[in-house]
């Protein structure tokens, strides 16, 4: 699993970031400068330049990041945590933070945190390879232990056994299925926070959609041709996966994050004003305490190309309320994001 600087989407605003930020030159050369001795491994002298930096620009997102880089490669697990946390925080639409916790979680043994972060990545920006990648590393791992707990229930498992040993041979033999990290690659920085927002941010959820439409209903459909059912496949992956970082964001109580996967168009559940629920749902995950969301039997309907429902069996707990029950979230793709445009519920 890498942990990736702040890469593409923030050399393009470079040069036109000086506008906003007077200093902008020097700026980009003392990131830099941080940057090559973390690609060098010179992690003492980058810390060092890092903190000296962040005295006079507190704020900065690159720094931080870089910081948090440099702490995750000297095993100061805990601080970089909360860097990348925080970075999460005040720039949602940042997927690299994300990334990197989840290589800190995974290197940890903590594969469900570390597969909820890469989820909110992917929600974050959906074309982030690095995540996608890192992702299906996770999943592996999952699956490792799960065969290997069915084999020690059942020895003669031949099933069990046959898929860890597939799974195994993908994988460094000395490593197993948990990702190693990498140093980052050397790039130039971004300006300041705010150009970091902007650069990185991907289609907003309540854009326009694709030109979707529901497909008719035919009496005897023909068969779809091969790669039109892959394309329905990955689309109902891709809702399926979507559903599953909504519930990440919620149990995170990411307040900004979770109301993301909400589209402009949601049907509120009681007909009331779009600004009124927000301040209901802001107010609930504002309260003090952990909530768990637990999703089961998740189950994707396409209803045409950019349309889909997702059933499930939701578990849901906080420290004042416990409920199961069955929920139904009708999506639309708008661009490359699928959105909630409808919850259902039954007990």
């Amino acid at each position: 699993m890498r942990v990736q600087a702040l890469l593409r989407p923030l050399v393009m605003l470079a040069a036109a970031s000086v506008v906003l930020l007077g200093s902008a030159a020097v700026r980009a050369d003392e990131l830099q400068d941080i940057t090559k001795l973390i690609t060098q491994g010179g992690y003492a002298p980058a810390l060092e330049k890092a903190n000296a930096y962040l005295v006079t620009h507190p704020k900065d997102a690159q720094a931080r990041f870089l910081k948090g880089i440099v702490l995750t490669e000297t095993g100061k697990q805990a601080e970089a945590i909360q860097i990348f946390s925080a970075l999460t925080e005040e720039f949602p639409e940042l997927p690299e933070p994300y990334n990197n916790l989840a290589v800190i979680y995974a290197s940890q043994g903590q594969y469900e945190k570390a597969r909820n972060a890469l989820e909110l990545a992917i929600h974050t920006h959906p074309s982030y390879g690095t995540a996608h990648e890192n992702l299906g590393d996770v999943y592996a791992k999952l699956a490792t232990k799960a065969y290997d707990k069915a084999l020690q229930l059942d020895k003669n498992n031949s099933s069990a056994a046959n898929k860890l040993s597939l799974i195994k041979t993908l994988f460094d033999p000395h490593a197993g299925a948990a990702p190693a990290a990498a140093a980052p690659a050397a790039t130039a920085p971004a300006a300041a926070p705010a150009a970091v927002a902007a650069a990185a941010s991907p289609a907003r959820n309540d854009g326009k959609a694709d030109g979707a439409a529901k497909a008719q209903a035919q009496a005897a459909p023909a068969k779809p041709a091969k790669g039109e059912a892959n394309e329905a496949s990955a689309s109902a992956s891709s809702a399926g996966d979507t559903v599953r970082a909504w519930a990440s964001a919620w149990a995170s109580k990411n307040v900004d994050n979770y109301l993301s996967f909400y589209g402009s168009d949601f049907k509120t559940p009681n007909g009331e004003s779009r600004d009124a629920w927000e301040k209901q749902r802001r107010e609930r995950l504002g309260k003090p305490g952990p909530i768990a969301v637990n999703l089961q039997d998740l189950k994707v309907t396409m209803n045409g190309k950019d349309t889909a429902e997702v059933t499930f069996r939701q578990k849901y707990s906080s420290s004042n309320l416990k409920s199961t029950n069955t929920k139904t979230l009708v999506m639309q793709r708008k661009g490359e994001h699928w959105v909630i445009v409808e919850e259902r519920v039954r007990g």
